[in-house]
């Protein structure tokens, strides 16, 4: 466990204090009489030792450092938690919303890919003098030449394996 800043002990020691103060001031008002001289006596005392506890609070929450989290906490994640809903089927859902989004954008990766690949061998076949311009480009975007064939060659696909391209 963590060291507990002393600090931050002093401000929760008087946080306890305040809720004890407050409870006593409950107890104080639910046995009121109104005409009894001791109770307003002990009420009054009472509210003045929950002013002063809660004077000592506010002085002793000042000596707290200023928060910095190195992770802040999402403003969805608090709007959640306040509307009563359980923070773990949040980041359920947000993980799940994550998965979705990697596998679409792992889609697009592919057909871009893809279509990379099909738009390289059919300039290679329309255009054979830009065979070297098309395989460098092809190369330079994570693509494989292979041996002045193009992408496509011996991957089943209709490429210029099979003796399409003309000269």
């Amino acid at each position: 466990m963590a060291p507990i800043n002393p600090d931050l002990q002093n401000v929760q020691d008087d946080i306890k204090n305040v809720i004890q103060d407050l409870f006593q001031v409950l107890v104080q008002v639910s046995n009121y009489d109104a005409a009894g001289r001791p109770t307003r006596d002990v009420l009054a005392q009472d509210i003045q030792t929950l002013d002063k506890t809660l004077h000592t609070l506010h002085t002793n929450a000042q000596h707290l450092p200023t928060p910095t989290a190195d992770k802040p906490i999402p403003e969805p994640l608090i709007q959640y938690v306040e509307n009563g809903r359980n923070p773990d089927i949040y980041t359920r859902e947000f993980a799940e919303l994550v998965r979705r989004m990697n596998q679409l954008a792992r889609g697009k990766m592919h057909a871009f890919r893809d279509f990379r690949d099909v738009l390289a061998r059919e300039m290679e076949s329309a255009l054979p003098e830009l065979r070297a311009d098309v395989q460098m480009v092809v190369g330079a975007t994570g693509g494989r030449t292979v041996g002045g064939e193009g992408e496509g060659a011996g991957q089943g696909e209709g490429g210029e394996g099979r003796g399409e391209g003309g000269n």
